[in-house]
């Protein structure tokens, strides 16, 4: 029998809670009808967003094949026009929750003991439609979280339409789905190396009105690339406009009922550069789609879809730096274990092993990571989340070696977070869950989820964490 004696670090939990707010609203696409005076239809909405009038204008032209060609449309009617072809979202009206946090690029005029950080989080409303939105601020020198005001605007971004697709990687992507076949040699022989969006709906559509191949055979390879198409894209928000405002909501079909679960990580280059990745899960409604979100600056995003027979699953999380000379990240490809994936290439993964598998009651359901492992001289710190009795989330952690992170060094034996009795009660009930912690002052900072409604801020010190695993 082991007899050892279990430690459990001390938890400090802050008072200050990360709630949703109903009045964010977002213009979406809508198709209705009815008529009412555009004057009217101005003035009740002019002050909840910036700029309708470009808003109107940006849903007509979603619908301007459908104006007659003879017909020339005042200022008025255009945003008319648009007008009905448009609706509000509350995009973090049911819940706000399963936050991640990083370092923010701008750390000047600040005192080293506090730093500049961006948290982001999955907002849903109507529908449980997940989107992420963003928060910033300040951590002092006692982790007090000193948030920025959140903004009464919220804003979606403007979409690159016609990205640049790399011909290779869009070949190995489709030969990985199984869909490569006589039409996708044909298309991609008139294609250059690098080629458009438009360069590729010219290919399409021409072979469309030529037929070569059988109609269905034709059709079917179409939709399929047109879908990976825009699976790939650009979102481009205003530099001037506070981060509060920015959302990025669902965009590409893959992606139709959801954006769930970032994790973004700081990731450093050789060369000292970083770049933010995040990893999310696209979800339609009837599958689910890896993806990456590569941006500099949170002003402008690449979305980028994943590649490899390992990615599968959800919950994957990228190392903050290479490590000999490759990427790393964990992953769940199974759906019960934590899995460690190497590549050369960061859109690429093809092998994955188990480095945890569940052994405490709290985690016999399943068990994964809980974001980007943060490094320490002792190791890679890495939240962990197990699933238990009752479907009860709780959140762990272990630490694995600097050079071979697939070797766990030590664990803690009990949960380092549980569901309070306060925090019970949600859209998921028993359930606390984090996308990204980090380090600050001696504490491991943990921004965390409470039942997949609203969320809150935990601190641990960072040496009792770690003296207190096996």
């Amino acid at each position: 029998m082991d007899t050892r004696e279990y430690l459990k670090p001390k938890v400090k939990r802050k008072k200050k809670k990360i709630l949703g707010d109903a009045s964010r609203v977002i213009t979406r696409p809508h198709i209705p009808g009815g008529a009412h005076r555009i004057e009217e239809i101005m003035l009740d909405f002019s002050e909840r967003h910036k700029d309708i009038k470009s808003v109107f204008e940006r849903h007509l032209n979603a619908v301007t094949d459908y104006v007659p060609p003879n017909v020339v449309l005042s200022e008025t009617k255009k945003a008319l026009i648009g007008a009905y072809f448009t609706m509000e979202y509350s995009i973090e009206s049911a819940a706000l929750f399963n936050p991640s946090i990083v370092l923010h690029p701008d750390q000047s005029h600040l005192d080293k003991s506090r730093l500049r950080f961006i948290m982001s989080l999955r907002a849903t409303g109507e529908g449980h439609v997940s989107s992420i939105v963003f928060r910033s601020g300040i951590l002092d020198e006692h982790n007090t979280f000193l948030f920025d005001p959140i903004s009464d605007y919220v804003e979606t971004p403007d979409i690159q339409l016609n990205p640049v697709y790399d011909r290779h990687l869009f070949q190995l992507k489709l030969h990985e789905m199984e869909v490569c076949n006589e039409v996708t040699a044909h298309l991609f022989d008139q294609l250059p190396e690098e080629f458009t969006y438009n360069e590729l709906k010219e290919r399409i559509e021409a072979l469309r009105a030529e037929p070569v191949f059988s109609g269905a055979r034709q059709n079917e390879t179409f939709d399929i690339m047109y879908w990976l198409a825009n699976s790939n894209y650009e979102l481009n928000f205003r530099p001037e406009h506070q981060i509060s405002e920015r959302v990025i909501f669902p965009v590409s079909e893959n992606e139709s009922r959801g954006i769930e679960d970032a994790r973004f990580v700081q990731f450093f280059d050789d060369n000292g550069e970083f770049t933010y990745y995040a990893t999310y899960t696209a979800y339609n409604g009837f599958r689910i789609l890896p993806q990456l979100i590569e941006t500099k600056d949170f002003v402008k995003f690449r979305i980028i879809t994943l590649n490899g027979q390992a990615v599968q699953n959800k919950g994957m999380a990228l190392f903050p730096r290479k490590i000999d000379g490759r990427y790393v990240m964990l992953s769940r490809q199974d759906g019960e274990n934590n899995h460690i994936m190497f590549s050369d290439n960061i859109h690429f993964w093809q092998e994955s092993e188990i480095i945890q598998e569940p052994t405490r009651p709290w985690e016999f359901m399943q068990i994964g990571n809980c974001g980007s492992p943060l490094e320490t001289d002792e190791g890679w710190i890495v939240l962990t989340h197990g699933v238990g009795p009752m479907r009860e989330y709780c959140i762990g952690a272990m630490l694995l070696d600097l050079e071979n992170p697939a070797k766990i060094i030590a664990r803690l034996d009990e949960p380092l977070l549980t569901p309070r009795e306060e925090e019970r009660e949600g859209y998921v009930p028993n359930v606390v869950y984090t996308c990204g912690a980090l380090i600050h002052n001696g504490d491991l900072v943990i921004p965390y989820a409470m039942s997949d409604l609203i969320s809150g801020i935990a601190t641990v010190g960072v040496s009792e964490l770690i003296s207190c695993m096996h």
